[in-house]
C-alpha cells in the first residue's frame, strides 16, 4: 500500500515490487495516485452502458449522479474552471495535450514570411511541445533556422531563465515574432514562470501567448482570465489524476474565441476565425439536425472536434470532484508551500557524506516553484540510485542523465512521506557512490 495518503480520498492500494511491502509514493508530477471515488464513478457509468445503451446520450440514471453522455464534457469544464480561474465557457476538455496545442496553434498561428513568422519557446522545452512547434512551422513550408527561437539563461547553470531573459529574448524578436509557447512549470527544474507578468509583456509587443501547464495545473493557484492569457493547454494525468492518458484540457480567452458574424442559413461559416471545426464543436442546438453547415458552440468548446470518451471523462470528474471537497487549489497550495519546504529541510539535514553527492536545481523561492525539487546527482549515481530507492519502496521520477524528480502532491502526500523518501534516499546515494 502507499503510506501517508488521505484515507478518505485517494486509493491506499499502490504496493512496491513485491505487492505486498508499503510504498511512498512522490511521483504525482508523472501519474497522479487514483482517488477512491473513480471506481464507484467507472462503474456507474458502465451501468449506464450496460442498461441505457445509446441512451446513456440522453437519458440518466435515476440513481446515478452522473450527467448524460452530452452534457458530460460541460459538467468537466465546469469543475475544471476555477482550477485554472477562468470562466467555465473558456474551458474545454478534449483530446490530449499535444492535440491540443496543434488544435490553437492551427487557430492562432497566422505566419506572415514578410512579417510575423517566429515561434519563441524554450531550449529545454518538453520533447512534444518541440516537436508540436517543429511540425507546425514545416506545415507553414517554414524552416527552423529561421522561423524557431530557443530561449535559455545566459546566467543560469540550471537552465533556470528568470523573467527578465524572457523579456530580453521577446524584445530581440518581436517584430517578426507571431507566437510564444512556454511552460506554466518547467519539467525538468520545476520552476514556475511568472505567468501574469510573461504574458502582458509578450502581449504588449503583438505575440499571441499559449501556455502549456502540464505540470501547473492542480498543482499551483493559476488565474488564467484574470492575467488575460490568451489560451493554454493541459493533461488531466499529473497532479489531476485522471489516470494515464487521460483526456486533455484547453482554455482559450472569451475574447479569442467569439463568433463575430451572426449565423444565418444562407452564410453560416463565418466569423469563427481559423480553427478546426468538428462534430462536437457544433452547436448542440443544431448538432442532431446533422446539417452539413458549421453552427460552432460557444466559447472554447467550439473548438472541440470529436465527441470526447466519456470513459475519460468520468475518470478525470472523479478527481475534480475530489479537488473541490479539498477547497481547491488554493488550499492546497497552503499545505504545498509547508510540504515542500519540509522535504528541503529534511534534505539540508542529511550528513555531508550524502549531500556532497546532488544539490537542488529547483528554484528555492516557494513562489517559483510548484510541488516538485529536482535533485541533480553527481556524475553516474542515477542508475544505483533509483535502483536504491525501489528497493526500498520509494517511487520518484528519473531524468536523464543525472535528475531525479520529487513530487509531494499535497493533495495526498504527507510530512511523513518526505521524511521516508530522505532516509532511503541517503541510503540509496551511499550505496550507489561505492559501487
Amino acid at each position: 500500500m502507499c503510506t501517508g495518503t488521505d484515507d478518505d480520498l485517494i486509493d491506499d492500494s499502490l504496493s512496491a515490487d513485491d505487492e505486498t511491502s508499503p510504498c511512498t509514493y512522490l511521483c504525482g508530477n508523472s501519474l497522479g495516485l487514483q482517488p477512491k471515488r473513480t471506481a464507484a464513478r467507472i462503474q456507474q457509468y458502465l451501468e449506464t452502458w450496460g442498461t441505457q445503451g445509446v441512451q446513456g446520450h440522453f437519458k440518466p440514471l435515476d440513481d446515478s449522479p452522473l450527467p448524460t453522455w452530452l452534457d458530460a464534457d460541460a459538467r468537466a469544464a465546469k469543475l475544471m474552471a476555477p482550477l485554472v480561474g477562468a470562466d467555465e465557457s473558456e474551458v474545454a476538455v478534449q483530446q490530449t495535450l499535444t492535440a491540443n496545442l496543434h488544435l490553437l496553434m492551427n487557430a492562432f498561428y497566422h505566419p506572415d514570411i514578410n512579417g510575423r513568422h517566429k515561434i519563441i519557446l524554450e531550449a529545454k522545452a518538453f520533447p512534444s511541445d518541440h516537436f508540436a512547434v517543429l511540425s507546425q512551422i514545416y506545415h507553414h513550408g517554414l524552416s527552423p533556422k529561421t522561423s524557431m527561437v530557443t530561449l535559455e539563461s545566459p546566467y543560469s547553470e540550471d537552465s533556470l531563465p528568470s523573467t527578465y531573459d524572457i523579456q530580453s529574448i521577446i524584445s530581440k524578436h518581436a517584430s517578426d515574432t507571431a507566437l510564444l509557447l512556454l511552460p506554466g512549470i518547467q519539467y525538468y527544474t520545476g520552476q514556475f514562470f511568472d505567468i501574469p507578468t510573461i504574458t502582458a509583456f509578450a502581449r504588449s509587443h503583438g505575440i499571441f501567448v499559449i501556455w502549456d501547464l502540464a505540470h501547473a495545473v492542480g498543482n499551483v493557484p493559476l488565474s488564467l482570465h484574470d492575467w488575460d492569457v490568451d489560451a493554454a493547454a493541459w493533461c488531466t494525468y499529473k497532479y489531476l489524476n485522471g489516470g494515464p492518458g487521460c483526456i486533455g484540457g484547453m482554455f482559450i480567452n472569451e475574447r479569442n474565441s467569439l463568433v463575430t458574424t451572426a449565423i444565418t442559413d444562407e452564410e453560416p461559416e463565418r466569423g469563427y476565425g481559423k480553427r478546426l471545426s468538428g462534430w462536437w464543436g457544433n452547436d448542440k442546438a443544431t448538432r442532431f439536425k446533422m446539417e452539413t453547415r458549421f453552427h460552432p458552440v460557444k466559447g472554447a468548446a467550439g473548438f472541440q472536434l470529436s465527441n470526447p470518451s466519456i470513459l475519460d471523462i468520468t475518470s478525470l470528474s472523479a478527481s475534480l470532484e475530489v479537488f473541490e471537497l479539498a477547497g481547491g487549489v488554493p488550499v492546497l497550495r497552503e499545505k504545498s508551500k509547508k510540504l515542500t519546504p519540509f522535504l528541503e529541510t529534511c534534505l539540508a539535514a542529511m550528513p555531508e557524506a550524502a549531500k556532497k553527492l546532488f544539490r537542488i536545481i529547483t528554484p528555492k523561492d516557494p513562489d517559483q516553484r510548484g510541488a516538485q525539487l529536482s535533485l541533480l546527482l553527481a556524475d553516474g549515481l542515477l542508475h544505483g540510485v533509483m535502483e536504491g530507492l525501489t528497493e526500498r519502496g520509494v517511487i520518484v521520477d528519473e531524468r536523464k542523465p543525472d535528475v531525479i524528480r520529487v513530487a509531494p502532491a499535497p493533495l495526498y502526500n504527507t510530512f511523513a512521506d518526505c521524511v521516508a523518501f530522505v532516509e532511503a534516499f541517503e541510503s540509496a546515494l551511499l550505496s550507489a557512490s561505492k559501487v
